[in-house]
């Protein structure tokens, strides 16, 4: 039986696991996928060791990053992105090739690109973490030029004190890589001049639970068009299944 997974830690509820087993047992393949919730990247090298049916692991949190160096070969977005979330998984003779992919971008492209409009040529990236990497490059890929927002003042990186009605108005693409809003703390969001949104506002939250999360629900308020980041997560699910069977064209 071929067997898949996840790396990450700590993994608690995990949507892939449910979403490839339930896949796996619908079209009657012959696999099951795990959770490997391993503390360090160093316990990475015994799962690939431990598993030798492995075909293809999902890269969560903290180590789309950290996993790299132990990978042979990375697609042109990862190296790009800096950043690796599906990991294909192939065995010649004694050998285990291991290659990096990020699906977190098709994903993301795919899903934000039919709510573009000409009028939306600036985004805003809320948080500098992981997938926000994956997140600018595949604005970039769209055409729209990009500012990462942070708490902590950097060059190239406006903090959120400096985000006023004027900045709104030019960069009028926004997207939530933080995780503020998230269940439980539904009450929190980004700290945003909401009141300078309208109709040309788009914002993009890449969390899922709640459905709207209050960044959402208060830009909607003032008439910006609003999507979370579930259709966005089903779609590099898509993705990581096409990277297991080899099919790199997507």
């Amino acid at each position: 039986m071929d067997k898949y997974g996840l790396i990450g830690y700590p993994l608690g509820h995990s949507f892939s696991i449910g979403y490839f087993n339930e896949k796996f047992e619908n079209e009657h393949i012959n696999a099951q996928y795990i959770n490997f919730e391993i503390p360090s990247i160093e316990d990475f090298k015994e799962v690939i060791d431990a598993n030798p049916q492995l075909r293809g692991l999902n890269v969560t949190i903290p180590y789309k990053e950290q996993v790299i160096p132990y990978l042979d070969s990375l697609s042109p977005e990862a190296k790009a992105i800096g950043a690796v979330n599906v990991i294909r998984v192939t065995h010649k003779g004694n050998k285990t090739i291991l290659k990096g992919f990020n699906s977190d971008v098709i994903g993301f492209t795919r899903s934000i690109e039919p709510l573009l409009e000409r009028h939306h040529k600036k985004a805003l990236i809320l948080g500098t973490g992981g997938a926000s990497k994956a997140i600018n490059y595949g604005l970039k890929s769209l055409g729209l030029e990009t500012m990462f927002v942070s708490r902590t003042k950097r060059p190239n990186v406006l903090t959120y004190e400096e985000i006023t009605p004027e900045v709104i108005e030019e960069y009028n693409v926004i997207v939530n890589c933080t995780p503020l809003g998230m269940y439980p703390k539904t009450e929190e969001c980004p700290t945003l001049p909401y009141d300078a949104m309208n109709s040309h506002t788009l914002l993009y939250d890449l969390l899922y639970n709640p459905d709207e999360t209050l960044f959402m629900a208060k830009g909607r308020e003032h008439g910006a068009v609003v999507k979370n980041g579930l259709e966005m997560l089903l779609l590099q699910a898509f993705a990581s299944w096409e990277f297991w069977e080899g099919e790199e064209q997507i």
